[in-house]
C-alpha cells in the first residue's frame, strides 16, 4: 500500500515539473535576452508603392482640404490604418486603391471642403475601379468635371458617380466616352448643362446610364441605340437609360429600339416631341417605359400591346399625344401593373378588353376626352387598387357595386363627367357623381357643381398631375399608389 502511494506521488511531481518547464519555455518566447516582450510573429506592413500612396493622399486632400493630414492619420491606407471610403485590392504582390467614395454617407466618411477641387494625382490611381462623389460640390463652389486625363483610367474604371452636387456645372466631357471598362455612369441631381455627348454610345460595356435631374439640352443621342452591335457583347447589354428631369428636345431616335436587353427607359420631364417610334417594339425585355411630361404626338402606339414584359407604362401629361385606346389586345399585357394615360388627349371609348389585365393595379385615364359608358367589368380587375376616370365626357350609369366604392375609397375618381351617374345605394357611392333617378331624367348636379352656402363652388380634390410626387401623379394618385405598395408589403 505504501509503495503504491509513493508511486502516485512521484507521478504527480513529475507532471508538475513538466508543466513548469513548458511555462518557462513560453515565457522565454515572449521575452528577448533582456526580458523585454516581443511579438511571436509580427506581420509585415501591407506593401504599397510610395508613389501611389502619395497620389492617394494628394487626390483626397484636394477634395477634403489642405488641413487633412493623410500620411499622419493613415500611414498604411490599404492595411492597418484604412481610410473610410477607400478600398484596396492586391495586384502582383502590391496593394492598389480600387474604390474611392467621398461624401457624407456615414458619420466618419470623407467629406468635401467648401473649396473642393480635382487634383491631377487622382488620375495616377491606375487600378481605380469605382469613383463616387455625393454632396461634394455646393452651389458656392462651381466646379466642372475634368475633360482631360480620363484615358489613364480607361482600362480599369467601372463605376463613375456624381450625386447631389449643385455646384457641379458645365458639360459632360466627351472624354468619358473613352472609359472602355465603364459599366455604370450615374450623374444625378447636379447642375450639368449642354448636350449629352454622342461618344457615350461607344461605351460597349455600359449597363447603366443615369443622367437625371440636370439641365441637359439637345437631342437624345442616336448613338445610344447601339447600332454597332459588334462593340457590345450579348451578355453585357445596356439595362437602364434614365435621362429624366432635363430639357432634352427633339424626337426619340428609332435606334433606341436596338437596345434589346433594356429593362428601364425613363425620359420623362423633358421637352421631347414627335411620335413614339415603332422601332421601340423591339425592346422585348423592357419593364418600364416612362415618357411623362413631354410634348409627344401620334397617339398611343399599338405596339405596346406586344411587349409582354412591360410592367409600367407611363405617358401622362403629353396633351398632344391624342388618338384612342385600342379596342382589343389588352389581354396580352399580362405583366402590366401601372398604366398612366392621364392628360394625353385620348378620345373614343374605354374598351372592355382592358378588364383582362390580371396584374393591373393602377389605372389612370383622367383628364382626357373619353366618351361612352364605363365597362362594368373594370371593377372585376383582380389586382386593381386605384382607378381614375375623372375629367372626361363619359356618360351613362356606373355599374360598380357599393362594395367596390368602399374598398377603393379616394383611390377611385369619376367626377367631372357631366353625363355620368351612379345608382343610389346604401353603403357606398362615388364622390362627385350624380345619382341616377331614371332613364328620362337628367342626372343631378354633382358635388363639384353644387353651389355652397357662400355662392361659390366648393373645391373638390383634383387628380391633375403634381410635379412634387415621385411619379408625377396627383395627391390622390400618390395616396392610391402608396396604399397599393403597403398592401403588397403586408
Amino acid at each position: 500500500m505504501g509503495r503504491a502511494r509513493g508511486g502516485r506521488l512521484l507521478l504527480v511531481l513529475a507532471a508538475l515539473f513538466v508543466a513548469l518547464l513548458l511555462l518557462s519555455g513560453c515565457a522565454a518566447e515572449g521575452e528577448d535576452e533582456e526580458g523585454s516582450p516581443v511579438a511571436a510573429a509580427e506581420e509585415p506592413e501591407a506593401p504599397m508603392e510610395d508613389k501611389e500612396k502619395a497620389a492617394l493622399y494628394a487626390a483626397i486632400g484636394g477634395f477634403v482640404g489642405k488641413a487633412w493630414n493623410g500620411s499622419g492619420l493613415f500611414p498604411d491606407p490599404c492595411g492597418q490604418t484604412p481610410i473610410q471610403g477607400v478600398s484596396c485590392d492586391l495586384f502582383n504582390g502590391l496593394w492598389h486603391p480600387t474604390v474611392v467614395s467621398i461624401g457624407p454617407v456615414l458619420d466618419n466618411s470623407l467629406q468635401c471642403a467648401p473649396d473642393a477641387r480635382f487634383s491631377p494625382q487622382l488620375f495616377d490611381l491606375r487600378r481605380l475601379k469605382s469613383l463616387t462623389f455625393y454632396a461634394c460640390f455646393p452651389a458656392a463652389n462651381p466646379t466642372a468635371i475634368p475633360a482631360a486625363n480620363w484615358y489613364g483610367l480607361a482600362g480599369t474604371l467601372e463605376t463613375l458617380e456624381f450625386r447631389s452636387n449643385p455646384g457641379l456645372a458645365g458639360a459632360i466631357p466627351a472624354s468619358l466616352g473613352r472609359l472602355a471598362s465603364l459599366q455604370s455612369l450615374v450623374l444625378v441631381d447636379n447642375n450639368l448643362t449642354g448636350a449629352v455627348p454622342p461618344e457615350l454610345g461607344g461605351l460597349a460595356k455600359l449597363r447603366r446610364l443615369v443622367l437625371s435631374g440636370n439641365g441637359l439640352s439637345g437631342p437624345v443621342p442616336a448613338t445610344l441605340g447601339n447600332n454597332n452591335t459588334q462593340l457590345r457583347r450579348l451578355d453585357e447589354p445596356l439595362l437602364i437609360v434614365d435621362m429624366s428631369k432635363n430639357s432634352l428636345t427633339g424626337s426619340l431616335p428609332p435606334s433606341l429600339g436596338g437596345l434589346k436587353g433594356l429593362l428601364k427607359m425613363d425620359l420623362s420631364n423633358n421637352r421631347l416631341d414627335g411620335r413614339i417610334p415603332p422601332e421601340l417594339a423591339g425592346l422585348e425585355s423592357l419593364t418600364l417605359l416612362d415618357l411623362r411630361n413631354n410634348s409627344l404626338t401620334g397617339g398611343l402606339p399599338e405596339f405596346v400591346l406586344g411587349m409582354p414584359a412591360l410592367q409600367d407604362l407611363l405617358l401622362s401629361s403629353n396633351p398632344l399625344l391624342g388618338g384612342t385606346l385600342m379596342q382589343r389586345g389588352w389581354e396580352k399585357m399580362a405583366s402590366l401593373a401601372t398604366l398612366d394615360l392621364s392628360n394625353v388627349g385620348l378620345g373614343g371609348a374605354i374598351p372592355e378588353s382592358m378588364a383582362a389585365m390580371p396584374r393591373l393595379r393602377f389605372l389612370a385615364l383622367d383628364h382626357n376626352r373619353l366618351s361612352g359608358t364605363v365597362p362594368a367589368k373594370l371593377a372585376a380587375l383582380p389586382s386593381i387598387g386605384a382607378m381614375y376616370l375623372n375629367g372626361n365626357n363619359l356618360t351613362g350609369a356606373l355599374e360598380f357595386s357599393p362594395a367596390f366604392y368602399q374598398r377603393m375609397g379616394s383611390r377611385f375618381a369619376s367626377w367631372d363627367n357631366p353625363g355620368l351617374c351612379a345608382a343610389e345605394a346604401d353603403g357606398g357611392a362615388p364622390t362627385g357623381v350624380a345619382v341616377c333617378k331614371d332613364a328620362q331624367d337628367p342626372p343631378r348636379v354633382g358635388v363639384r357643381d353644387r353651389m355652397d352656402g357662400g355662392g361659390g363652388k366648393p373645391e373638390a380634390s383634383s387628380s391633375l398631375p403634381a410635379s412634387s410626387s415621385s411619379f408625377g401623379l396627383s395627391g390622390h394618385k400618390v395616396a392610391g399608389l402608396w396604399c397599393l405598395v403597403m398592401v403588397m408589403v403586408l
